[in-house]
């Protein structure tokens, strides 16, 4: 088994390799593929992930390349995990919409908007590559936004299925606090990427006993604390909702937090040089302590499990995923692409029923989608009127006056990734 992972010299990568390693009798890798173009990067992250290969005793082969033709060639599932234009322009999308009011965050918002734009055609020519090359490979797309990634991906006919890891981490926490594996835990999760509500925590599987009201009468204070959300909204709701969705609770209060204190970009920039500087030692054969600060948690038993269960070799049965709506929420077109549980196997993810939605959940779900549908017909065909039809349909912008201004930084801003500026 051949695995390819584009953006391969990203500092994510050895929690990925990590996770290849010590769960290779789920998913056997032959070779694992690092592509990215900067060289000087791929080499110290190339060195430590054999030398993680080696320290566990896995006996496959890593390869380290510039050359995306040749890296995807005879790969049975791609992996991206690209950031186009570097933390730079992670810096400026947390930046310049504080600047307007509005929250500066990399997926959402008109800082994702500019993600969007730069990802979006960058990732389609990568998977036009992928298919003449190799077309029965699947894509695992982790690169954000992943819900509007992922639709472009499936709407130019790609074999593809989007992946975060809010639900995993959030699976892995709930079974601490409920003291039982995190295979005994099943998450009645819905939503859209970075847009989603755990309705259910269910023992067993889709069918167990939900225990999510023992779960908020016993640790709703952790949960809340961990989400900065207060205690009684939780309670009112009588669902867990990501952390992501503090910035449509509390929009104000997280401008008035961002305005004062470094950018995430800022400290993630550090986080990077620090880690570079770990990962160039030659004795060091195992991810440092500092990667779990960087992110992305649980994010390599996620993507085991879900190349697992799309090559055909096994994995969890019900995966979160994102991918088409086909149905699944009858308040959202067919081809919005959703974040649920799902059965996954070899012909792809096939989202499990989801019970009625209540109102509260639904609405902002059918704004966000609506938004996402406007922000990929800006990827694709560029134009500033385009732009601002989707920074004014967004709920955390929605004023004329805000998108105007919006519009005229985040062109500014990106002018060099946006081949239509």
């Amino acid at each position: 088994m051949k695995l390819t992972v584009v953006g391969g010299g990203s500092t994510y990568t050895p929690e990925l390799v990590d996770g290849f390693a010590r769960l290779r009798d789920t998913l056997p890798v032959e070779e694992l593929v690092l592509m990215d173009p900067a060289r000087d990067r791929l080499e110290l992250v190339g060195g430590l992930a054999r030398r993680i290969f080696t320290r566990q005793d896995h006996r496959g082969r890593i390869t380290t390349t510039d050359n995306l033709d040749e890296a995807v060639d005879g790969a049975d599932a791609v992996l991206l995990q690209l950031r186009v234009g570097g933390q730079a322009a992670r810096q400026q999308d947390e930046t310049w919409p504080l600047e307007c009011g509005c929250v500066g965050q990399e997926t959402t918002g008109a800082g994702g908007l500019a993600k969007a734009l730069r990802t979006v055609p960058v990732v389609l020519d990568i998977a036009d590559r992928v298919r003449r090359t190799n077309p029965h490979a699947w894509i695992i797309d982790f690169t954000n936004p992943v819900g509007i990634v992922t639709r472009a991906l499936l709407r130019a006919g790609h074999k593809a299925v989007g992946l975060c890891n809010v639900a995993i981490g959030l699976q892995r926490k709930f079974a601490a606090l409920l003291s039982v594996a995190p295979s005994g835990i099943h998450l009645d999760h819905v939503g859209l990427n970075h847009l989603t509500w755990e309705t259910a925590v269910r023992l067993g599987g889709p069918e167990g006993e939900d225990v999510l009201p023992k779960l908020l009468g016993e640790h709703g204070d952790r949960i809340a604390a961990d989400l900065r959300l207060p205690r009684p909204l939780l309670d009112t709701l009588g669902v867990v909702p990501s952390y992501y969705l503090r910035y449509y609770y509390a929009h104000d209060e997280v401008v008035r937090e961002l305005r004062t204190k470094p950018s995430r970009a800022a400290e993630v920039a550090a986080m990077e040089r620090e880690l570079l500087t770990l990962y160039a030692d030659p004795e060091l054969d195992e991810k440092p302590e500092l990667l779990a600060a960087r992110g992305g948690a649980f994010y390599s038993e996620a993507a085991v499990d879900l190349a697992a269960a799309l090559l055909g070799g096994g994995g969890t049965p019900y995966q979160v995923v994102n991918t088409y709506n086909r149905g699944t929420l009858p308040f959202l077109p067919d081809d919005a692409v959703i974040e649920v549980q799902a059965a996954v196997g070899a012909k792809g993810a096939t989202p499990l029923p989801v019970p009625p939605v209540d109102p509260l959940y639904a609405g902002l779900m059918a704004d966000v989608t609506a938004y996402e549908h406007l922000a990929l017909e800006a990827a694709l065909h560029g134009g500033r009127d385009r732009v601002f039809r989707a920074l004014l349909s967004h709920p955390l912008i929605g004023q004329y006056a805000y998108a105007e201004t919006l519009t005229d930084r985040l062109i500014a801003h990106n002018r060099e990734h946006l081949a239509w500026a």
